[in-house]
C-alpha cells in the first residue's frame, strides 16, 4: 500500500484547516512532527471526510504540557472562522487532532480481551501517516524502533494471544445460542471476526489500517488474499439470527483461523 508524499486534499476547505493546524503547532518548541493521518494521508479522502491529524511532541515533554497544548488548540478550533465554518459545513465534518507522546503501550489480555489497537496505532501513525513538516528526531526514532515490524518475540506472543482470544470468542457462540441469546452470540462472532483480522496481519508482519473498515483494500489488495476477503464477507452475512446460522458462521471463521491465522 502506497500513498502520495504530498497531501491530496478533496476540497480547499480540507487544505485550509490542515494548514491552520499545522501553522499553529509548527511554531511550538515542544513539537517534533506534525502528521496527517487516516484517509487524507493515504489520498483516499472525499469531500465529506474528516481531517485527522496527530502532533508528536519531542521526547521529555510531560503530560501537563501536552494537556496545555490540547487546551490551546481547542480554543483555536472553537474560534478560528475557517475551522468553525468547516465543522459547520456538515454534521460529519470534523477536525480530529491528537497531541501524542509516542509512548506506545500494550497489555496481555485476560479472558474476553481483544481486539486491541497496538498494530493499528503503529500503522496509522508511523507507516501510513504523512509528515507535514518533515521527520523530527523523535519520529525517526520511533520508526526505527517499530518498523518494518516490532520485535519477533513480542510478535509471536501477541499472535498466540490474539488467536487464543479469537477461538475463545468463537466457543461462546454455540454457548449463547443454546440459551437463545442470539444477539450476544452475534456480538462474540463479530468480535472474533476482528480478532481474526488482527491475527492475520500479525502473522504477516504487516501493520493494518483498521479492523472495521477498508477490509477489501487491506486483505484482498494489500495482503493479496482475495479468497480470505471473500470468506470474511460470508462470516457476517447472516439471513436469520438463530442457532443454526450463527453456529455455521462460527465454524467458518474457526476454519479461517486454522488456515490463515498462523505463521505465514
Amino acid at each position: 500500500m502506497t500513498h502520495s508524499p504530498t497531501p491530496i486534499y478533496p476540497t480547499d476547505a480540507h487544505r485550509a484547516v490542515t494548514e491552520i493546524a499545522t501553522a499553529h503547532f509548527a511554531a511550538q518548541d515542544a513539537v517534533d512532527t506534525i502528521l496527517l493521518v487516516n484517509s487524507l494521508a493515504r489520498g483516499q479522502g472525499t469531500p465529506r471526510s474528516d481531517v485527522d491529524m496527530a502532533v508528536l511532541v519531542k521526547e521529555g515533554v510531560d503530560a501537563a504540557e501536552i494537556q496545555a497544548m490540547e487546551t490551546a488548540w481547542a480554543q483555536v478550533r472553537m474560534s478560528h472562522p475557517t475551522v468553525v465554518a468547516f465543522e459547520q459545513s456538515s454534521r460529519f465534518a470534523h477536525i480530529h487532532l491528537d497531541v501524542i507522546s509516542g509512548h506506545i503501550e500494550y497489555e496481555t489480555w485476560d479472558d474476553g480481551g481483544g481486539p486491541d489497537y497496538l498494530e493499528v496505532g503503529v500503522g496509522n501513525q508511523l507507516v501510513y501517516a504523512l509528515p507535514l513538516t518533515g521527520h523530527g528526531a523523535h519520529y525517526r526514532q520511533l520508526q526505527a524502533q517499530w518498523l518494518p515490524y516490532y520485535a519477533e518475540d513480542l510478535r509471536r506472543s501477541r499472535l498466540a494471544m490474539v488467536r487464543d482470544a479469537c477461538l475463545y470468542d468463537l466457543d461462546y457462540v454455540p454457548f449463547f445460542c443454546e440459551r437463545e441469546l442470539y444477539f450476544q452470540a452475534f456480538d462474540r462472532l463479530y468480535k472474533a471476526h476482528q480478532e481474526f483480522l488482527q491475527a492475520l496481519f500479525i502473522a504477516r508482519r504487516t501493520y493494518p489500517i483498521a479492523y472495521n473498515k477498508w477490509i477489501h483494500e487491506q486483505v484482498a489488495v494489500q495482503l493479496g488474499l482475495p479468497q480470505v476477503y471473500d470468506a470474511l464477507t460470508q462470516v457476517l452475512a447472516i439471513g436469520r439470527l438463530g442457532s443454526e446460522e450463527l453456529n455455521a458462521k462460527a465454524d467458518l471463521l474457526r476454519g479461517l483461523v486454522a488456515q490463515w491465522g498462523v505463521e505465514a
